[in-house]
């Protein structure tokens, strides 16, 4: 698949994008793509992930109107921002095209500025609409590979924090999918407020399910996943029965079906930083702070994990020698 930018025209045939959308297409660094037919739309919006759509009404009105529908009905090309364009003369158009689902409609009578202003409007809207999670209005993986980008094109000391919630899957299957979306709402929140306010120049974001990232200045490290395992560690326990909190437990089944005792959901922190590191590109930072969170997992209780070792190894060390990875579950080490 091209990962060019693409702006796709649609106007029936019977015109030509304006000099003026042109100019705003080559200033937004897009490719303009002219289809003229409306099932070819469709397919190419389908296999091109077009940055957005513009519809000309001037020519065949209801047939722009019915593609704009088409377009919204459809919940896999929804996503897509509809830009229709209407002609001066044409006073019902802009309703009606807003009522088909437009996200936005031009119209010839107002400015050429404000034209190039709605259709900018239009591309940053969209990109922040599906740059984040929609339960918790976290920025999402666009966003956190541009934030890693920035961080590693500046060179200033960061710490790359991957947060996963043990017991979850059970959490789920026992309480319902509607308290599970609740438990990561509140995961978000407590994520979210303590980088804020912890750590300046921090950031939070939501990869999906209960997988998170965030990251910080070096110097705020310790004390934020310190703060954030002590007060999950006190609210998550108040999302069960009273019951099972009392407990510390309920019987439940693993991925494999198997029954035993599910313990209390805690959170695993796998952190990795530029200390040290010479990462040339996200996927690598990606990949270790992965690693490191499944090796945090792999210990009992909320804990997170420093990865301290020679950036050549190649196998993850036991804990506690020089240069391997450190444990903490709050407490300094």
């Amino acid at each position: 698949m091209s990962s060019d930018r693409i702006l796709l025209y649609h106007d029936g045939g019977k015109n030509r994008p304006s000099a003026l959308l042109r100019e705003f297409a080559a200033e937004s660094g897009l490719i303009v793509e002219i289809v003229e037919d409306a099932d070819a739309v469709v397919d190419r919006a389908n296999r091109s992930f077009p940055e957005c759509l513009i519809l000309e009404a001037d020519g065949d009105p209801q047939g722009t109107l019915a593609l704009c529908r088409r377009m919204k009905d459809d919940p896999f090309l929804s996503i897509v921002p509809v830009a229709i364009m209407v002609p001066a003369e044409a006073a019902d158009l802009p309703s009606m095209g807003l009522e088909a689902g437009a996200d936005e409609v031009l119209w010839a009578g107002i400015s050429d500025r404000e034209q190039v202003l709605r259709l900018d409007l239009l591309l940053r809207r969209a990109a922040r609409d599906v740059a984040v999670h929609p339960t918790t209005r976290l920025p999402g993986t666009v966003q956190i590979e541009r934030d890693l980008a920035r961080r590693l094109e500046e060179g200033a000391g960061f710490a790359f924090c991957y947060a996963d919630l043990d017991h979850f899957k059970e959490f789920n299957d026992r309480y319902s999918y509607t308290r599970g979306d609740k438990v990561i709402l509140l995961t978000s929140m407590i994520l979210r407020d303590l980088v804020r306010s912890l750590a300046p120049g921090g950031f939070v974001g939501h990869i999906g399910g209960d997988d998170f990232v965030f990251t910080l200045p070096l110097e705020h490290l310790e004390p934020v996943c310190s703060e954030i395992i002590a007060l999950f560690d006190a609210l998550i326990p108040y999302q069960y029965t009273s019951e099972d909190r009392a407990s510390g437990y309920f019987i439940g089944k693993d991925r494999r079906g198997t029954v035993h005792r599910v313990a209390i959901m805690t959170i695993s922190i796998g952190v990795v930083t530029s200390r040290n590191h010479d990462f040339e590109h996200t996927a690598q930072l990606g990949e270790r702070a992965a690693e490191m969170k499944t090796y945090a997992k792999s210990i009992p209780g909320s804990v997170y994990v420093v990865d301290r070792r020679d950036p050549r190894a190649k196998v993850l060390a036991a804990v506690g020698g020089e240069g391997e990875s450190e444990r903490t579950n709050g407490r300094a080490t």
